[in-house]
């Protein structure tokens, strides 16, 4: 099982993560911190082109030994507008999807364009059969996109909090392959 490296999603073109997107994605981060923050332990303001590089080394270790898929992505205008991934954390035939976007390019539904694209891409891979978000109930934002992108709250969890702005409960969505759509190679 391994995605594209590269997914056109329309109006945003996601990447395999690169060496040499360093710089942006510390600039990015740097740039969303006061949001990220909220959310993500790991946005903090000693966030610099080493942790952007330690990230995007995980990432493509992650890709080679099939634990993760995290894209980069850019508008097709070559702006970095965030990062997505699949993850497959939660087991057999599911992968989770995790997000964040940029700041200045919040709002204007490239999260969920997104999210949908690399969803199409997920549940056509052999053995996938469902993709799941899971988001703090007091990240709101996180929870427009999954739902803008039709997935299906499915369970709570009690944790405890990671970060300031979480409240601790998990919301886990999904989404289903549809009947009839091929899950590719087994």
């Amino acid at each position: 099982m391994e995605p594209p490296e590269m997914i056109n999603a329309g109006e945003l073109v996601l990447k395999r993560w690169a060496a040499e997107w360093a710089p942006a994605a510390t600039d990015a981060v740097r740039d969303s911190l006061p949001e990220l923050r909220q959310f993500l332990p790991w946005a903090t303001d000693g966030y610099g082109l080493e942790e952007s590089r330690d990230y995007i080394a995980r990432s493509r270790a992650g890709w080679d030994d099939g634990t993760q898929y995290n894209y980069a992505i850019f508008t097709t205008v070559g702006e970095l507008a965030g990062s997505i991934g699949l993850m497959t954390r939660m087991g057999p035939g599911v992968l989770e999807i995790g997000y964040w976007t940029s700041t200045p390019f919040a709002g204007r539904g490239y999260m969920t364009t997104a999210v949908r694209a690399l969803s199409r891409v997920a549940l056509t891979l052999p053995g996938i059969e469902r993709v799941a978000i899971k988001h703090d109930e007091a990240n709101k934002a996180s929870g427009a996109v999954a739902v803008k992108a039709g997935f299906e709250e499915v369970a709570r969890e009690v944790r405890d909090a990671e970060a300031e702005g979480e409240s601790g409960t998990t919301i886990v969505r999904e989404l289903r392959r549809p009947a009839g759509l091929s899950a590719g190679r087994d």
